[in-house]
């Protein structure tokens, strides 16, 4: 069978597309709506892309057409049936205007047991369909119903929808609506406990899918937490992060996500303590060590630099045999935010636990010659002051050592 043609009338002026949305604009064009309010919003002169005259560039003044999107709809199921009776591939049939007391019924209906799961499913598809359906849902309060829902699922012990309900609540977070999303998830300790339950249920399982959805959620919503929240987060919340760094098969995404709320959650002392007995400094090594992506190595020697700021944080770091190593060769490689947190790390390194074991160590690794080197490159000046610091703290030991070339001694002052 022939491919069918489109009728002229059915496609906007703008994209050349069939519609599924047609509005009017006051000059008598119809458009696609998507395609004319980008135009509105983009276009120097604001003017009818047909007609050339003037245009509001307010969305209000454009009128749905219903009657040639009902035209549109008739036209493509009659061509979709006599399309399979010939075995052929079928127009898409495009969907009505998303309005938003469908949404809030479908709200409604998540809170019914037998209904709640196609809803869910329904909402999910809206939510993939475009920014417009998005903004719709949003507005309907779909963001504070499926916090709600995520909720109820945690107390409930049940699973099911869940991976749907976390993607919805994902991509309406950051649409305004009149849903304060600070005061939904971040006045108490709710949401981040059936976070942190989700992650328990999805690493254990090697279900990276769900994991890669629950991390970005639960990094806006540590973003949203107060001081006093963060700082009752329990034992449990920081294991479970330490567990999704050593999972390997994680988005970027969700790994820079886990990075940023242990940076955000660590300058409470407690808390810092909670991350360095969860093993977050040997995992933190060992990512390292796969040489990852620019961004994430900058946020994982911060998170270090923080770690090492306390004893314990310390003798973690000093336990791991390739630490000192590994610091010391990363520096002048990734980035002058790189070379600040490494060159830190080894000054709190040299200075409170700089035993003759570690100040040997630190020399045997090259630390101690690529501190020379920063003082020799086309880097900050107080990067320099810094790793003259370090020298000095244990210039005796050092300066005797062959390893190091005289020229590069006898640069910095003791």
């Amino acid at each position: 069978m022939a491919e069918t043609e489109i009728p002229e009338y059915f496609l906007c002026p703008i994209s050349l597309e069939m519609m599924k949305e047609p509005v009017t604009a006051v000059t008598g064009i119809t458009y696609e709506r998507e395609s004319i309010e980008q135009w509105l919003r983009k276009a120097k002169e604001c003017v009818c892309p047909v007609t050339k005259q003037p245009l509001p560039r307010s969305s209000q003044y454009l009128t749905p057409n219903h009657t040639l999107r009902r035209l549109i709809q008739a036209w493509s199921e009659a061509t979709n049936n006599a399309a399979r009776g010939h075995g052929a591939d079928h127009q898409q049939i495009p969907n009505p205007q998303l309005e938003k007391v469908q949404v809030e019924k479908l709200v409604k209906d998540l809170k019914v047991p037998h209904r709640n799961q196609r809803a869910l499913k329904k909402l999910h598809g809206f939510a993939m369909e475009s920014e417009r359906t998005r903004t719709c849902m949003a507005e309907a309060g779909v963001a504070n119903a499926m916090v709600i829902f995520i909720n109820q699922r945690f107390q409930q012990g049940k699973t099911m929808c869940l991976e749907e309900a976390l993607r919805i609540l994902h991509v309406t977070w950051n649409i305004p609506s009149r849903t304060n999303m600070k005061a939904l998830v971040g006045e108490n300790l709710d949401f981040i406990n059936s976070l942190t339950w989700i992650l328990h249920l999805n690493v254990h399982n090697n279900n990276v899918k769900i994991v890669n959805e629950a991390m970005p959620l639960l990094k806006l919503t540590i973003q949203n937490t107060n001081s006093t929240i963060l700082g009752n987060l329990n034992f449990q919340f920081f294991k479970e992060m330490v567990r999704v760094l050593g999972k390997r098969t994680i988005s970027q995404q969700a790994l820079k996500s886990t990075l940023q709320i242990l940076i955000e959650t660590c300058p409470l002392g407690r808390n810092r303590k909670s991350i360095v007995e969860s093993g977050a400094v040997s995992n933190l090594i060992e990512l390292e060590l796969e040489k990852p992506e620019k961004n994430i190595s900058e946020l994982i020697f911060n998170l270090l630099a923080h770690l090492c700021s306390c004893a314990e944080g310390r003798e973690m770091f000093l336990k791991h045999a390739a630490a000192i190593a590994m610091v010391s060769k990363r520096i002048l490689r990734v980035s002058s935010a790189t070379d600040d947190r490494a060159i830190h790390i080894l000054s709190v390194i040299g200075k409170y636990s700089g035993s003759s074991e570690v100040v040997l160590e630190m020399l045997r690794v090259g630390a101690v010659s690529k501190l020379c080197m920063v003082i020799q490159a086309d880097c900050a000046s107080y990067l320099k002051e810094k790793a003259r610091g370090i020298l000095r703290l244990h210039s005796k030991v050092w300066s005797d050592s062959p390893c190091i070339q005289l020229y590069l001694l006898t640069r910095y002052q003791r």
